[in-house]
């Protein structure tokens, strides 16, 4: 399967219409983005049952401003609409299928979870800090 690529215009629909998206954030310009891309490409191909996207920083500075983009390449895996791992640099082939296979295993049921009771205790702080403020 080729690669599709994310603007600020599809990236909602494309993400949440997807259960498993991997996420290539790049630029013509950087040496790094050149050699993952081609690692990217030939796991679209072993992979059809997964999505695999790429953001060029370039076109869509919006959506690498949104993510916290500092570093290119980074890869980013979203499942079911959570973003479940993000790293920049260029990651070897096996490196690459390794991260696919531990994203593969989460148990989503735990990961929101885990997500629900983070946010919980941040607005509980952010609770917390507005009444000791006042």
């Amino acid at each position: 399967m080729s690669t599709v690529e994310l603007t600020k215009d599809n990236f909602d629909e494309i993400v949440s219409g997807n259960d498993f998206v991997l996420i290539d954030f790049w630029a013509e310009w950087c040496g790094p983005c050149k050699q993952f891309g081609p690692v990217f490409e030939r796991s679209s191909e072993k992979h059809d049952d997964l999505l695999f996207a790429k953001v060029n920083t370039e076109k869509e500075p919006e959506l690498a401003a949104a993510f916290d983009i500092s570093s290119i390449p980074t890869l980013m895996i979203v499942r079911q609409n959570i973003a479940v791992f993000a790293q920049p640099g260029a990651l070897p082939e096996a490196a690459l299928e390794d991260v696919i296979g531990q994203a593969r295993a989460l148990d989503m049921d735990e990961v929101r979870a885990s997500v629900a009771e983070a946010q919980a205790q941040e607005a509980q702080g952010a609770s917390g800090e507005r009444a000791q403020g006042e």
